[in-house]
């Protein structure tokens, strides 16, 4: 078996010789598959637009911070470093969430190498998690980043349970703190690795300094955003809790354990092998641990009713185990049977590439049968869509008011979508910054002097009631396609106010909001 090959043992035939060289070798064929997958989203990223949620994080990129109300600051950081690269271009600013999720797909391959796996069981395992990659890499959003370190923890884990080295707890505590500076839900997952720590053995690394280092370290990167949140009053737990109780309420969390079978697809299968593999079998006693940090964090997110995405990130170690457990299977069956079965499997991991790349790709013409599916299968092409409208509408509203008041003139923007649109397009039809009170947006003020008069976006009648003393419908939103998203169905009202009711330091101070 290759894991009895030791790897200073030079290769002593021309196949060892072609496995191990530096542009055929096993790892080699990780990193283009990986580059397929960033070429792909390259190709094809910007055939909508950009989504809502990247308005918000393209807005916050440029207004660096140790935090930020809505997450931590690794995705701003990227989303600024694409802004200096590239300006703001939609391949450009995804690039580096394509990057992650293709790293992460290089990670998943190596796993299956650090357990023992040959070539075809490390392409097993990164072909399993391709479909995920497609998915989050399409946008730039902190997911991507949250699972990359998800799986750097996981991979780290294998190597030190494979060397028995404990200073890989260095690595290891430095990829919890940089997923902590990418989402909390790390969090749950450092709690899966400390299960799995107590409750296999483990245990005896906790007489090692290296894991104190370990923790003291994720400690450190984590301190700034954890400052940060101090000074701040902890608004993300504010904002955390809006969210989930949001969440609760529309049902986003009802089918979390249902749902994971969507989340892998055909790839279910592999992943049972890899809890089998880790938990059960003789041969993959060593990875106890990595059993515990699947089972924990995935009991966590049941108990605290989490959405179906938050464990997306488990997944790649117990495809990389189960392929391992799968190729030793498969070789006691001899050969004939041997090379039918990985056949088969990479034939139907390759449908479940197929299926995801359809459904998460912006590759369906818009309105076709194709959009229609996959557009009710996950809701973020929709909101890719309408944008440049929008700002240009408002732009004409602008233009409909007396000169005299567009010297005073203010754009109020009820969520982080219309807000980060405005701020982005804005300044081709020289609008005025945006005034927001949604996440972080409240942070930046409502400008000095503040406005007299307002166009207002995404607010409720009833609230311009209550705020002003004249409100009036000034145009409607809409996109070229007629496509019907949050913006065309639940507010399309952009109306003009005047004369706010309260001084604006009243209203300012109870007027933030989280979405």
């Amino acid at each position: 078996m290759p894991s009895n090959i030791s790897p200073a043992q030079p290769s002593s035939t021309p196949k060892a010789a072609a496995k191990d060289s530096l542009w055929f070798g096993d790892t080699a064929l990780l990193i283009y598959l990986a580059l397929v997958t960033v070429i792909a989203h390259m190709l094809v990223g910007q055939r909508y637009g950009i989504h809502r949620d990247e308005l918000a994080t393209l807005d916050d990129a440029r207004h660096l911070a140790w935090g930020y109300v809505a997450y931590p600051p690794v995705t701003p950081f990227f989303g600024r470093l694409s802004l200096i690269l590239f300006g703001p271009t939609l391949p450009g600013f995804r690039l580096f969430a394509a990057l992650a999720q293709a790293v992460a797909l290089v990670l998943t391959g190596l796993m299956a190498k650090e357990m023992g796996g040959g070539r075809g069981a490390q392409l097993v395992a990164a072909f399993a998690g391709v479909p995920f990659c497609l998915g989050g890499g399409a946008l730039m959003q902190y997911v991507s980043f949250d699972y990359l370190c998800w799986v750097l923890a996981a991979y780290f884990m294998v190597r030190l349970l494979v060397s028995g080295n404990p200073r890989w707890w260095l690595a290891i505590g430095a990829a919890i703190g940089f997923g902590m500076l990418s989402k909390y839900t790390m969090g749950v997952f450092a709690v899966g690795i400390v299960a799995g720590v107590l409750f296999t053995d483990a245990r005896r690394f906790l007489r090692s300094k290296w894991l104190w280092y370990g923790v003291a370290l994720s400690i450190l990167i984590f301190l700034p955003n954890l400052l940060w949140q101090a000074q701040n009053h902890f608004i993300s737990v504010e904002f955390l809790k809006h969210i989930h109780e949001r969440d609760i309420r529309q049902g986003r969390t009802r089918n979390f354990l249902p749902d994971q079978i969507k989340m892998t697809l055909l790839a279910f299968p592999l992943c049972l092998a890899g809890l089998y593999y880790s938990f059960l079998a003789q041969a993959g006693k060593r990875l106890r641990t990595l059993g515990w940090m699947f089972i924990v964090p995935l009991a966590l997110f049941v108990v605290l009713k989490g959405r179906v995405y938050y464990f997306a990130a488990a997944y790649p170690m117990t495809y990389a185990a189960g392929s391992v457990w799968g190729e030793n299977w498969i070789a006691s069956l001899g050969r004939g049977w041997a090379a039918a079965l990985r056949a088969a499997a990479l034939l139907v991991l390759a449908a479940d590439i197929a299926i995801a790349a359809a459904l998460a790709l912006p590759l369906a013409p818009v309105h076709s049968k194709w959009w229609n599916v996959a557009s009710k299968v996950q809701g973020d092409f929709v909101e890719e869509i309408g944008w440049p409208e929008l700002v240009g509408t408002v732009a004409q509203v602008r233009d409909s008011i007396p000169a005299d008041e567009r010297l005073h003139l203010g754009i109020l923007a009820a969520n982080y979508g219309e807000a980060g649109a405005i701020n982005l397009f804005g300044p081709n039809y020289g609008l005025p910054p945006v005034i927001s009170g949604v996440n972080s947006f409240w942070a930046r003020g409502y400008g000095d002097p503040p406005p007299d008069t307002l166009i207002v976006l995404g607010h409720s009648s009833r609230f311009l009631s209550e705020n002003f003393n004249s409100c009036r419908v000034a145009a409607h939103t809409w996109n070229r396609y007629d496509v019907e998203n949050e913006e065309s169905v639940d507010h399309p009202d952009i109306y003009v106010c005047r004369g706010l009711k309260r001084p604006w330091r009243e209203f300012w101070d109870g007027y933030r909001h989280f979405g």
